[in-house]
């Protein structure tokens, strides 16, 4: 499991066509990919399960908590990305509600766009 950031601070200013914004790039695929928005109320779960592809898990709102392969829980927080390697059994929970978007492939390399998280 690692764990990175997408959040404004790691972002790059864009000012093209008199654009002014903030972009954080995530993942690029060249195979076909899933993407899912997941609602977690107060104390909702995704249990224990194996991931059958490579899944990149974007926190957007909220707060929560993962584990991978038995390991004590992390904290995570909107702006920070979960990624977990096919065949690897992890968990996501949260005590006051999330909301975060799932990228599934079988081909993703968040390590050449996002920047890993600070473990402080």
């Amino acid at each position: 499991m690692e764990i990175f950031r997408f959040d404004q601070g790691v972002g790059k200013k864009v000012t093209h066509f008199q654009s002014d914004f903030v972009m954080s790039r995530i993942i690029k695929t060249e195979n076909p990919a899933q993407i899912s928005c997941m609602h977690l109320e107060a104390k909702g779960l995704i249990g224990l399960h194996e991931a059958t592809v490579s899944q990149l898990l974007l926190i957007v709102e909220g707060e929560g908590w993962v584990r991978s392969n038995g390991s004590s829980l992390i904290n995570v927080k909107k702006g920070q990305a979960v990624y977990w390697d096919q065949g690897e059994n992890h968990e996501t929970g949260t005590e006051t509600g999330m909301t975060a978007i799932v990228i599934e492939s079988e081909c993703l390399s968040p390590r050449d766009f996002m920047a890993i998280r600070d473990e402080g």
